[in-house]
Order: C-alpha cells, then structure tokens, then sequence
C-alpha cells in the first residue's frame, strides 16, 4: 500500500493547476537514462512538474491526456532540415516532420538565404525564392531571415548554420579560386554577423558549386570568426565515397586549426566498393576524439541519399552560374560528356558510385519529361536512345534545374553499425511536406526518419535501446548546438513534448510512395502547445526561434 505520505503529496499536487496533464505515460526523459512511470505537467510554455504515476491524475487542468502504455519522451531535433522555403513562402506546419514527433528543425546546409548581397543574388537569377532574399541584405540580414520566417507562422520551431556556400557567395560570387584578402575579410565579417544574430555555427556542403571551390584554408579562417561565439562546423564533406577517409581528414583538420566542434552531416560509405571503409572511418572519428577533438555525426536510416542530378556533372560546368549556358554549346557539352564518363579524379560523381539504375528521378516540372518520374537513369536513358550522361544533360538543360534525384549509395549493414555510435545524431535531410498538396516522389525520410528508427531499428531489429534512440534525437542534439532549454524533460524546460505507441509507431513512406503520415505519433506539443492531438495535425503553430550560443539580442 501507499504510504500516507505519498498521499498527501499526492493532494499537494493536485492541488495545483495546469494547462496539460500528460498522465501515466513511461517518460523517457532525453538524458539516456531508463524510463520511470510518471506523470508531466505543463503550465503556460514549460514543463511545470514531473511526478511519479498517479501524483497528478487528480490535478486541476484544462486538458488532460491518458499516456498509459504510451512512451512520452522530449520533442525530437532535426539538425538537418530543409525546409527554409516552406518556413518563408509556405504555411509552416511541416506536416511530415511533426507526425513523426520533430518539434525543432535546424537548417542551413550550404546554403541560407541569408545574409544577402548583390554577390548572392546574382547567383542564381532564375531562382525565384532568391529573390526574396533582398530584404536580407542588411547589416542583420540573418537575424532579419530567422524573424520573417517566425512572423509567417511555424508549428515547429527553427533555427539555423550560416551557409558557408553563401558566404562564399557573399565574397566571390560563383568564380572559382581562392578568394582575395578583401573577399576573405568581407566573407569574415559576415561570418561574425551571422552568429552574433543567431547562427549555429557554418554549414558546408562541398560537392555542391560554389561551396565545392572552398578551399580548406578559408573554411578554416571562417572558423575561427565563429570560435569565440561557441560555434560549431558542420559539413556535407568533399567526398562520402572514394575520397571519404581524405574528407574526414579535411573536417578534423578544419575543427583542430579553427577551434571549433565539428559535425559530418548524414555519415555515410557511398558505393559498394566503398562500403568496408566505414569501420575505418568510424575509427578515424574515434581517433580524433581520443586526441581531443569534439568531433561528431548524425545520419538518416535510409540506403538511399537524395541530391540534385546535376552531382554527376563535373563541377567546372557550373562556374560563374554558366552551367545552363555550357549545356547549350556543343564543344563544352562534349567537354562536360567525356569528363562525366571518365573515372573522377578531383570530383565525386555519384552517377558511377550508385550506377545509373540507381539513380531514380524523382521530381520533373515539364510536361514532356513527366513519363520520367519515378524511373531509373538507365530506364531514361534508353527510352532515349542516348548514354546516361547525354539523357542526365537532357533532363537537367529542359528542366533548368539541378533535377530532384536520389542516388541509392549505401549498405544496410553500416546503417546499423553507425546507429550505434554514441556521437551518432539523426537528421532528415528534408524540407516539411503536406501530402494533400505534394504530386511528385520524395524521399521517404521526409516523413518517416525518426519513426523508422523507432520502429524498424529499435522495435523490430533491436540495433539500440529505445532510450538511446530518444537521447540521440533530442539531448545529443540540443548538447550539440548549446541549447540549454530543450531537449529533456525536465521541470523548467520548454514544453516540446512526443508522446508515442511504442508498439506501432512506424514509419509508412516508401521511394514509390513516400506521402504516407507516419503512425504511433498520439501527441506531439511544442511550446505547450498541441501540433498533433489524437494522431491528427491542429494546425497550430507555436514555433519559434532557437537561437544560436553567440545571439546577441536586439
């Protein structure tokens, strides 16, 4: 029997009042620590009280939710996400993002649109979104960026790197070399903007031009601006395939002379030939980290990465924003043919690491090219009667784009083995989508990433425990970036709160038919508030900005 102290504590309690009263539920509280039985309340946009079951069933609040044999856990942190132009020009629910319980996204891979100036709108003058980016060309056009995006409406909430591709941009544009000492201390001095008005740190991505012509000794001098601001650089590395020991090499390099963490987003070995060098690079970040280096990766739970087809053109083809034109002229399209079939010695062409039958195109805006969605490059190209680098040139100059892909790269086996690693981290790699709105493939990992791991590599395959999952989609994250009142639950912190069926959640998104909702996500609360009531989106959006460590307010 219960001691009459613990009824009377049980009286206390109930004698307070909430907003919501999450009853029953096994919490799991972020910090890796087993779950315990308990009761969460939640007053205003914080977490009021954590109590053992049954403490609060009687307590007076304006809605109560019944959690037995649910899991309530913190809300999960994407350190990937994509969805900048559904934040600045879309509704902002990300709905596939928050069914499967993501209730912060971070963005900023390469690219951002800001800060902003006449280098970086000029860069991509076809892109229509680019040009809402003049009203960043202000002294705080990052900080300016993170407002409108919040003023809009946004049921996650959002935060994010500085670009360094567009820093790049902000000091040299689309040449390539290295950048002049002015072009370099202009590139600083928005550096320095840029975390003082909220970023993360800086987020390369160096496959893709202009952010492939970055040397290594300006990333490292971008570095050390963002040092002093707790600042931290996380890159899509200059190789994940035959090259992917030398790209570590080059991030640790980065970390150790900047003085600064360093994150590798979606770790993987990208091409069957490359697979066994995944121990060798888990062993190589193992290193580092003996040595002293804060060195760490997130991942996705899928064998298949999702990039433009443009990936599999050499990246000379796309300097100074001339790759349309240079498809255009023959003598340089048979230039950019024979260096695409070749053996890549200075690049990483993704075509030959996948093959061209697992390279699926997945989203096309012209007519003509609509019978390609959904098909292999090697089905396009000999519907054609062309080689897969004539149909890939074909796509991309009709279209006028980079042409959605993804490239099936990567082994079941090292997902697995990565899923392991305590420095392991999750993140999407992708924008928030509506399935009522949405007609073309996407990568399934737009909706299910975190539901998958939940269900398939926890539930079903039993690859790590379920409160490891949960650190390593919440507090690992939250450690990782310096935000200091998320991801655990705990009393104080702000209410982003998941409570899910362990014993359905999944993930349902296919590559043939990835628009299908995730299940077993019941409650999803960010701020306090209910995003998902009942397993169905409210459409509330009390998102807001997360702020990076070096934020100096207005």
């Amino acid at each position: 029997m219960r001691s009459g102290l613990f009824l009377l504590a049980c009286a206390l309690a109930s004698a307070q009042s909430y907003d919501v009263v999450i009853s029953g539920g096994r919490i799991i509280d972020g910090t890796g620590n087993a779950w315990f039985q308990g009761d969460l309340a939640i007053r205003g946009d914080r977490i009021a009280r954590i109590a053992p079951a049954g403490m609060l069933r009687n307590a007076a609040a304006k809605q109560k939710i019944d959690a037995h044999g649910m899991v309530v856990s913190p809300g999960f942190i994407d350190i990937q996400g994509q969805s900048r132009g559904a934040l600045l020009t879309g509704d902002g629910r990300l709905i596939s993002k928050i069914t499967q319980g993501i209730t912060t996204e971070i963005m900023g891979e390469g690219g951002t649109n800001a800060p902003a100036n006449d280098k970086t709108l000029a860069a991509e003058p076809d892109d229509a979104s680019r040009k809402l980016d003049g009203r960043f060309a202000g002294p705080h056009g990052f900080r300016d960026w993170l407002e409108a995006m919040q003023q809009r409406g946004s049921s996650p909430n959002f935060g994010s790197f500085v670009g360094a591709t567009t820093l790049r941009m902000y000091g040299k544009g689309m040449a390539q070399g290295a950048p002049t000492a002015a072009e370099l201390e202009q590139m600083r001095g928005a550096m320095k903007r840029a975390m003082e008005d909220g970023a993360f740190g800086m987020a390369s991505a160096l496959i893709y031009p202009p952010g492939e012509y970055t040397t290594t000794n300006e990333l490292v001098e971008l570095a050390k601006v963002m040092s002093p601001y707790g600042g931290v650089y996380i890159t899509h590395m200059r190789s994940e395939a035959d090259r992917l020991l030398e790209a570590i090499d080059e991030a640790i390099e980065i970390g150790r002379k900047g003085g600064v963490p360093v994150e590798i987003y979606h770790l993987k070995a990208a091409g069957k030939a490359n697979w066994p060098k995944m121990a060798q690079a888990i062993d190589k970040i193992n290193a580092a980290r003996r040595g002293g280096l804060d060195i760490g990766a997130d991942m996705y739970p899928y064998v298949a990465g999702g990039t433009g087809l443009t990936v599999c053109l050499p990246p000379w083809a796309s300097a100074d924003g001339k790759l349309f034109d240079n498809l255009k002229d023959p003598a340089t399209r048979a230039r950019i043919h024979a260096e695409s079939m070749a053996p890549a010695k200075d690049w990483e062409n993704i075509c030959q690491q996948s093959t061209p039958e697992g390279v699926m195109i997945t989203r096309l805006s012209q007519a003509a090219n609509h019978q390609y969605e959904g098909k292999r490059l090697s089905e396009i190209a000999q519907a054609m009667h062309k080689d897969w680098v004539d149909a890939a040139m074909d796509l991309i100059s009709s279209e006028h784009s980079r042409v959605e892909t993804m490239f099936f790269i990567a082994s079941e086996d090292n997902l697995k083995l990565q899923l392991r690693q305590p420095w392991i981290k999750f993140g999407t790699d992708a924008a928030g989508l509506d399935p009522a709105t949405v007609r073309s493939l996407a990568h399934p990992r737009s909706y299910g990433n975190m539901t998958r791991v939940l269900g398939k590599y926890v539930r079903e395959e039993k690859v790590i425990p379920l409160e490891d999952a949960i650190r390593k989609m919440s507090s690992a994250v939250a450690n990782r970036l310096s935000i200091q009142d998320r991801g655990v639950l705990k009393e104080g912190m702000f209410a982003d709160v998941v409570v899910f069926d362990p014993a359905t959640v999944a993930d349902r998104a296919t590559y043939e038919q990835p628009h299908q909702l995730s299940t077993g996500i019941k409650e999803v609360l960010v701020n306090g508030v209910a995003v998902v009531h009942e397993g169905k989106v409210t459409g509330a959006k009390p998102g807001r900005i997360v702020w990076g460590p070096g934020h100096v307010a207005n």
